[in-house]
């Protein structure tokens, strides 16, 4: 192999494996699919969320929920993640709101 054929493939190698880290750190994902039902009866799917920051769901709330992600999520019955009243929802389960209860509002990931 020629020297100019190795210095190529060694830049090309090096290219390649910055874009791949690069690409890696922004932007992460939960993969799979987040699908809920609203307070109207609507049905939404959310793919690959943002595994980063507070998720708003349906402004008029949601009362079931399916994390189909690798992922686990934490609902809150607030717009800004926050309150004591949230539920923790493992990866592959769901939750539907229990009569009487708020329903939930947003979300955010545990990774």
């Amino acid at each position: 192999m020629s020297a100019r054929r190795r210095l190529t493939t060694a830049i090309g190698a090096v290219l390649l494996t910055l874009a791949v880290a690069g690409c890696s750190g922004l932007g992460r994902t939960a993969v799979g699919t987040i699908a809920y039902e609203t307070e109207r009866e609507v049905a939404v799917v959310v793919t690959s969320p943002s595994v980063k920051g507070c998720h708003r769901l349906a402004p008029s709330g949601v009362t079931r929920v399916e994390n189909n992600t690798l992922v686990d999520i934490v609902l809150y019955p607030t717009r800004n993640c926050q309150g004591k009243e949230s539920i923790y929802v493992p990866t592959n389960t769901s939750n539907r709101v229990a009569p009487g209860a708020l329903p939930w509002r947003s979300y955010s990931t545990i990774h």
